[in-house]
This record gives C-alpha cells, structure tokens and sequence, in this order.
C-alpha cells in the first residue's frame, strides 16, 4: 500500500471515530424543552455596565483578531514560499536536532512579529482593572507559554518527520497512531506537570465550604482527589474554578479570588458545574475527540505531503509548511471545535441548575462573571459562532430562568 493510500485509510478512520465518538457523546440538544431565546440584557445589567462590556470587547477583538491575522499570514508565508526552507538549510546538525530548532525558529518569529498586539491587548486588560499582575511577570508567563509550545510542537513534529524516514509507506499510520496515543498521555499529566508551571496550589482549608464542595461532589458521584486553591488572582481579577485530570488525578480547583469573592452559594454554582463535566466524564471524551482529530490530521496531512524518498514529511525542510497547515486547520475547524464545546458547556449549566436547585444563586453568578471579567453580553453572533466557546451570558441566565419556571 502505497503512503498516500495508506494516508487516506487513516484519515477515513479518524474521521470515522471523530463522528461516531461526536454522535455518540456530544449532547447536541443540552437543554430540556429546547433551545432558549437569550434574556434581555436591559433586565439583569444596566446600560454603563453594557457599553463597558462592549468597549472592551470592541478593542479585544481588534487587537486577538489581529494578532491571529499577522500570525496565519507568518505561517504562510514561512511554509509556502522559499524563505522557511532557506531558513531551515541554515540550521546545524542531523534532522532530529534540525526538526525542534526550525519549529523553534517559526515560533518565535510569529511571536515577535506579533509582540506588539500582546502588549496592545495586555495594556487593554490593565486598562480596563482585568489584571493586576506587573509587567515581569506577565513576561514570564509569556516565555513558559511559548517554551511549552515549542517543546511540545517538536516532540510531534519529530514523531512525524522520524516514522516518514523510518516506513516510507506505513508512516501515516504508525505517526497517526503514536500521535494520538500523545493526546491522551497529556490529558493524564496535564494536571501535574503543565498547570504548575502557571500557578501555585494549595489544599482548601477544612470548613463549611470545601465540606459543601464534597458533599456535592459525592451526590454528583463524582470521585474527587482533592479541593485545590490556585493563586490566580496574581494573573486576573476574572473569576473561575475546573476540575482537571480522571482517574486518580481529578481534582476540583479553585481560583482564590473566587473563594475570596463570592458567597458560598454562588460558588458552589460554579463547582456544580465544573463536577458535571467530571460526571459526564468530558475531559475524556475530548481526550478521545482530540485524539481521533490527530488521526484524522495525520492521514490529511500525509495526502497534502506525500513521502518521497528525501522529501515529503520525511524533510525537516517541510516543517514550515506543516506548521502553515496545522495553523490554517486550527482556524477552519474553530466552529466545529466551539460549538461542541458550548454544547457540553451548556449541559454542565442544566445539570449545575439541578444539583443546587438555586437558578437565583446561579443567575447573580453569572451577572457578577459578566461584572468582573467586562464581558460583552450580546457578541455579534458570527463571533459567537466562530469563536465563543461557552454560552453567552443572556444564554445562561435564560437556561436559569427556565429553571425556575420547572418548565423543563
């Protein structure tokens, strides 16, 4: 069988398992009663607190947009003209060493020619009372991010460049199979080796509130490690808790500033949704979501970059040009990406509205996210499509109005 042959069997199965997994999975229709018109912004927020939202998200947009045009247009330019394969020549050593210093080189040129709307958007939050944490640090935080992305991008790059030299025909399989294996291996150690590097944890102390938080974990039959405090409030004044990991690394984190902001209602209204992904087991069905999407991308990427003997996906000079791909596959798949997302995030909410049984708790909890993070409550809905990746606030508290109606 012939590489792209083999190409196209592994893209055909991985978009097969990507459906049926989608299909089987994805609660398409979230909310009882069906879909929910979103609920007049004019009753729950007054008019300064919306022009606020909308300035900020106005500028956010410009300068996120921005910086994701310029950085798709540096992709591009690197991987489909002769400058990333010069650039790439240019590079010591053997192809295993070549393979991480061109994804490096790639890397920090898109982050340096896109520097300037970081900044732009870094002093907008500031501006704007989102973040409180000096510029040093937020300098830092940058350097972990890209560092962690160059490491991480290497390590599949080399998976991929090293099975095309080593089986000339079978490389789409062997690297599709390997690749996705990575996906779920990092879902594993996620929690105890990447969130670290950004933020500090500690238990929460014994009390009323991480009693609430297990005794609610227990009635959702949900196994829960540990209750963690994070010490985001050094970062951001936005406020939010997860439950990262499965198995015997799932624990419920909560920012301090949460902790410190809300009342115990309110809060337990955003544990009771972080647990409902934990019950419906979500952080696993994106790990398989996401490693059926590798395979799928390693069988397309091997019918766009046929082996040839010293060429194809077995020349570290292509590298550029498989990054270029990746990037303009990232952006074309958001919509499908974002919209599973809003649909798990939505039944998260239905199924938060149940465990407390409070809609009013839930509904200030939404105005006071709204309030702290300076959210656009009605974004254009193209936006919203493409790119939102929860519920709009109106959503949410139309899906809590319906709940205390009972009319579900």
């Amino acid at each position: 069988m012939s590489a792209r042959r083999t190409a196209l069997v592994v893209a055909l199965v991985g978009a097969a398992a990507f459906a049926v997994l989608a299909l089987r999975f994805v609660p398409w229709d979230p909310v009882p009663g069906g879909p929910l018109a979103p609920a007049d912004p004019q009753r729950y927020f007054t008019d300064a607190e919306i022009a606020h939202g909308d300035d900020f998200a106005r500028w956010a947009r410009v300068w996120s947009w921005s910086s994701l045009a310029v950085s798709l247009v540096v992709a591009l330019v690197l991987g489909f003209t002769r400058l990333g394969r010069s650039l790439v020549g240019r590079l010591p050593g053997r192809w295993w060493l070549q393979v991480p210093l061109a994804v490096a080189a790639v890397e920090v040129i898109g982050r340096v020619i896109t520097l300037p709307f970081a900044v732009a958007m870094r002093r907008h939050v500031l501006d704007y009372g989102l973040s409180h944490q000096a510029w040093g640090a937020f300098a830092v935080d940058l350097a972990k991010t890209e560092g962690l992305d160059v490491v991480v991008t290497s390590l599949a790059l080399l998976v991929l460049v090293g099975c095309a030299r080593r089986w000339s025909r079978a490389w789409p399989a062997v690297a599709g199979g390997v690749l996705a294996g990575f996906v779920v291996v990092g879902s594993l150690i996620y929690p105890v080796v990447v969130e670290p590097l950004f933020n500090s944890f500690t238990s929460l102390p014994d009390g009323p509130l991480r009693t609430e938080i297990l005794q609610l974990a227990d009635e959702e039959g949900v196994a829960v490690d540990d209750v963690l405090v994070a010490d985001a409030s050094r970062r951001t004044t936005t406020l939010n808790a997860y439950v990262s990991g499965f198995g015997s690394t799932r624990r419920v984190v909560v920012y301090d500033n949460l902790v410190d902001g809300l009342d115990q209602k309110e809060t337990l209204s955003v544990v009771a949704h972080e647990l409902a992904h934990a019950k419906h087991q979500d952080v696993l069905v994106g790990t398989a979501l996401g490693a059926a999407g590798t395979l799928l991308g390693v069988g397309l990427l091997g019918l766009l970059l046929p082996v040839r003997r010293g060429g194809g996906a077995a020349d570290p000079g292509n590298v550029p040009r498989v990054l270029a791909l990746v990037a303009v596959a990232a952006l074309l798949t958001s919509p499908l990406q974002n919209g599973i997302s809003r649909r798990i995030e939505t039944r998260a909410d239905v199924d938060a509205l149940r465990a407390t049984d409070d809609p009013a708790s839930f509904i200030a909890l939404q105005q006071e996210l709204a309030r702290r993070s300076a959210a656009d409550v009605t974004p254009p809905a193209w936006s919203q499509w493409w790119f939102g990746s929860h519920p709009t606030t109106m959503q949410r508290i139309a899906d809590a109005e319906r709940a205390a109606t009972g009319d579900r």
